[in-house]
């Protein structure tokens, strides 16, 4: 598991690296912390660019962690973490006691969740690198993985599943969001934006094939769809 520890080695300003050093060593005191006041806001929004209202899985953020269904105590991951939108919200609901691995295949988005969560005294956040054919966890370490509007960007998408499927629990789940992909149905920009390998038929094939059952379902979504695997 490679954990981040330091700054990331990415062609950011020495600006932007120096005020995210601010927001960490302010993060660690014991003053209560609020990013949007800390940041200055254009930083903050090229950090938190796609967490914004008219996307649907920012304005049904609540509903969806609520279906993924955890409890204190709980070890979650957030494949394809990006913003660390979800995995913030994760480590309130597991508590103290919990854990939540923010994983992502970019170094600079795995840091910046950590540094987020850090501000937001979500001590539990453990950011992760993993590389495109695995996850980076350890096997048998997670009770839920979650990986929202990041499978269809998966490179090596039957490779990552079996690195999710030995990180699970016997009995784990998976819970997969992502856009729903119909010719003639789809609105045209997601059409474009996802591949036709990863229509919905193609992913829950690909999930069979890794060893998951789909378990149930949510239909609050538009664009989107929410899909619940276990682990067999």
């Amino acid at each position: 598991m490679k954990r981040i520890l330091g700054a990331p080695r990415v062609g950011v300003g020495p600006v932007v690296l120096i005020l995210a050093l601010c927001v960490l060593a302010a993060a660690v005191s014991n003053k209560a912390f609020n990013a949007s006041s800390f940041l200055p806001e254009a930083l903050l929004a090229r950090w938190t660019g796609p967490e914004h209202e008219g996307r649907e899985v920012y304005d049904r953020r609540v509903q969806i962690v609520d279906a993924v269904g955890l409890a204190p105590g709980m070890t979650v991951a957030d494949i394809g973490t990006g913003t660390g939108l979800f995995a913030r919200l994760f480590a309130r609901r597991v508590g103290p006691t919990g854990r939540v691995y923010a994983t992502d295949i970019s170094r600079w988005a795995v840091f910046k969740t950590a540094v987020l969560a850090r501000a937001e005294h979500l001590g539990n956040v453990v950011g992760v690198v993993g590389d495109e054919d695995d996850a980076g966890l350890a096997a048998g370490s997670l009770d839920v993985a979650f990986v929202c509007d990041a499978y269809h960007h998966f490179d090596r998408p039957r490779p990552m599943l079996q690195s999710i499927y030995r990180a699970l629990k016997p009995g784990g789940r998976v819970v997969l969001v992502d856009y729903d992909r119909v010719p003639g149905e789809s609105e045209q920009w997601i059409l474009d934006h996802v591949p036709a390998r990863f229509d919905r038929p193609s992913v829950l094939k690909d999930f069979e094939e890794a060893g998951f059952r789909l378990v149930d379902e949510e239909t609050f979504l538009d664009e989107n769809y929410l899909l619940v695997f276990q682990r067999q």
